[in-house]
């Protein structure tokens, strides 16, 4: 049976970097809920069902979320699989572990089960909300609030499950719940904004339009950068307050990387990415600077004195 590592190997370059640098439980607990909403990730971006089905099958999952039987994960796991939903091996692979993944759901912490759980189900349902607006064979988000809205659908839900993870059995982040609670959908819809631009001519012949007509890009990477912004200061609040260095590295991670490749993606256009050299680079500064007691994001990313003075945020939407 394919492990719980392999298949974050084989479906996340970034979070299979990140995710190991987490503190147990909540690794585990991470691990299981990034390949879950993976599983999601698939029904809503199975090119090759038409909507219907794709609602059908997060339909479906919702429910098994629910009452994870096994039985029923066996017979879903192999309906999933014929006609295949996309072409990705790794995604198919993690569809037939889906059973698997269910069993180590089932064996986690009751209170980590219901926040998972809890998340996942809002996020596919939201993602069969947007998939039934596709239109001759093509989704086209129209608005800059639009395609917030799908950001939070698919990354923002994710920000806050993780949110509500590094708060089990943390005491000592409690006090800064509210400002942690505050920036978490940010920190799961900057990376995603990212992803949109760097991918948008691929989205394109997938039948995918997620930049909305009438809106520039300059506006798209604005909103971008005011996420990532809030995505540092999310950083800068968890290792001020003392949180596990595992956290603060796993959290801190994806948004130097999103930084950089927003950058490189502005410079070069669609479809640019950062070098392996770049990437190991970023590492190794992230690592030093947490070794010397530096913050870990550069100050500079949350703007001045925001790691130290943070202003709340506007109330975001809850779906």
């Amino acid at each position: 049976m394919t492990g719980i590592d392999d298949l974050l190997e084989k479906t996340s370059r970034t979070f299979a970097l990140s995710i190991p640098r987490l503190p147990e439980p909540t690794r585990m607990e991470v691990t299981v809920a990034y390949l879950l909403f993976r599983i999601a990730d698939t029904f809503e971006d199975a090119v090759f069902w038409e909507p219907a089905r794709r609602i059908d099958a997060l339909g479906q999952f919702c429910t098994l979320l629910g009452n994870p039987d096994p039985s029923e994960a066996d017979l879903l796991a192999r309906v999933w699989r014929e006609p295949r939903p996309l072409a990705h091996q790794g995604y198919l692979e993690l569809l037939d572990a889906a059973p698997y993944v269910l069993e180590a759901f089932r064996m986690l912490a009751p209170t980590a089960r219901t926040v998972i759980a809890s998340h996942v189900i809002r996020s596919a349902r939201g993602m069969a909300e947007f998939v039934g607006r596709t239109e001759d064979g093509t989704l086209q988000l129209r608005s800059l609030n639009e395609l917030r809205d799908y950001c939070y659908v698919v990354a923002g839900i994710v920000g806050e499950m993780l949110c509500d993870l590094f708060l089990l059995d943390r005491g000592a982040l409690i006090a800064v719940s509210g400002p942690l609670r505050e920036r978490a959908a940010c920190f799961g819809e900057g990376l995603q904004l990212v992803n949109i631009l760097k991918d948008s001519a691929s989205d394109r012949t997938e039948g995918r339009s997620y930049l909305p007509t009438g809106v520039s890009r300059a506006d798209v990477f604005g909103l971008a950068r005011s996420d990532l912004r809030a995505a540092a200061e999310y950083v800068l609040i968890l290792q001020r307050e003392g949180a596990p260095r595992g956290i603060v590295e796993f959290t801190a991670l994806p948004v130097q990387l999103a930084t950089a490749s927003l950058d490189r993606i502005e410079r070069s256009g669609p479809g640019a990415k950062i070098s392996r050299l770049e990437l190991f680079r970023i590492v190794a500064t992230l690592e030093k600077a947490l070794n010397r007691g530096e913050p870990a994001v550069p100050r500079g990313s949350a703007g001045p004195d925001e790691s130290r003075s943070m202003e709340p945020l506007p109330p975001r939407r809850r779906r």
